[in-house]
């Protein structure tokens, strides 16, 4: 996940290094593929420094999405902090949220982006839940974070 660090300004959305006109500039996320939407917040959540991220590709696994990301937070603060970032990041690119759950109980949000759900967990909600384990037979698409 470090790689991103390696890359040159044209070459990353790293939000470390885009400035809210710089990113709103990039080309729109609106449609999207959503393996490349998924990337996108997959290194979105890596930037504000969620832990643990994967993106499986859940299509085969289950009706409701294409891919799942899977983050874990340091805190409840950091929780809301990270699905907040997404949601502005993904805003400024064209791309709003079908639905987000959970914002008010500290533990566990899923926003919802029709083909790919973010799930942004507490530590203890992630091992309680264990979506890494129910859907590990899922394959891990390549991130490129």
């Amino acid at each position: 996940m470090e790689e991103n660090l390696m890359m040159n300004k044209a070459e990353t959305t790293d939000t470390e290094f885009w400035s809210e006109e710089e990113y709103r500039k990039l080309p729109t996320l609106k449609g999207a593929d959503p393996l490349e939407l998924a990337r996108e917040i997959a290194r979105i959540l890596d930037n504000k420094r969620g832990r643990d991220i994967k993106v499986l590709h859940v299509e085969d696994k289950t009706e409701i999405a294409d891919y799942f990301v899977l983050c874990t937070a340091n805190s409840n603060t950091h929780i809301k902090s990270l699905v907040g970032e997404v949601e502005y990041r993904l805003d400024l690119r064209g791309v709003d949220s079908h639905h987000v759950e959970g914002r008010d109980n500290g533990t566990w949000v899923i926003a919802d982006y029709y083909h790919v759900i973010v799930h942004v967990f507490s530590r203890e909600a992630r091992e309680f839940y264990n979506l890494d384990k129910l859907y590990g037979d899922a394959p891990e698409a390549a991130t490129e974070i």
